[in-house]
């Protein structure tokens, strides 16, 4: 399976996934990187996991959940955003959930799905955008061969402070 990794799958969302997806959009310390100023309620989730059968080319997002193989347990979710079929690029984001960093999820997740969009979705490029303070971010999308190719200044206001937003890309050789 080519979203199957050694700990890792990586899976469409499910209806089962709302108490997940509830606890994940609504935890304030994400906020920032999804972009989100205000809470989801259980029936707006809902209705988006109804409608999480789209496929990319129709909703031009991809939002997979990432499920650890021995325990069947949600751990995260990876999302291919802005996918843009005439210049064959989609962004990537990666979130896991803090009881389970430091295992090397996110690092397979992210394997995986370079893999899927340039065996799969036929991509011509990945990109990605860190704020400058998310060292584990940043090291993880260098690990991959991403490259540093801008700084967008003062991008983001978080806790009252701007912080500055690093683009990365990874072009298909």
């Amino acid at each position: 399976m080519s979203l199957s990794g050694e700990k890792i799958i990586l899976r469409a969302l499910e209806p089962e996934d709302l108490n997940f997806l509830y606890q994940i959009e609504n935890n304030e310390s994400f906020w920032e990187v999804s972009h989100t100023q205000t809470p989801f309620s259980k029936y707006i989730l809902k209705r988006y996991l109804e409608n999480a059968h789209l496929d990319i080319y129709e909703s031009k997002q991809l939002r997979l959940l990432i499920e650890e193989k021995s325990t069947r347990k949600q751990i995260g979710m990876i999302d291919l955003f802005d996918y843009n079929p005439q210049h064959k690029r989609a962004g990537v984001g990666i979130l896991i959930h803090p009881d389970f960093e430091k295992n090397g999820f996110a690092s397979e997740a992210l394997s995986i799905i370079i893999n899927y969009s340039f065996s799969h979705l036929q991509m011509h490029q990945l990109y990605a955008n860190i704020t400058s303070d998310n060292i584990k971010s940043l090291a993880l999308f260098n690990k991959y061969n991403f490259i540093k190719t801008g700084v967008k200044k003062d991008w983001i206001l978080s806790e009252g402070k701007f912080k500055d937003e690093v683009l990365f890309q990874l072009i298909k050789e």
